[in-house]
């Protein structure tokens, strides 16, 4: 097989799994990211905000 003649397709083919392996990557670490910024806050700390304001009309 000649690999000269197909090295385009070969270079085709590797962008398109390292772009694949990338985005999965990336998705994986967000995913961790986003559990481990959860807080678990027990009923005595919860924050409340009250917002009072004029209706536009």
């Amino acid at each position: 097989m000649n690999v000269l003649k197909h090295m385009e397709a070969i270079f085709l083919a590797a962008l398109v799994l390292a772009g694949a392996s990338s985005f999965a990557n990336a998705a994986t670490t967000r995913a961790a990211d986003a559990y481990n910024a959860q807080v678990s806050v027990g009923a005595s700390q919860v924050a409340v905000v009250k917002v009072s304001a004029k209706r536009a009309n």
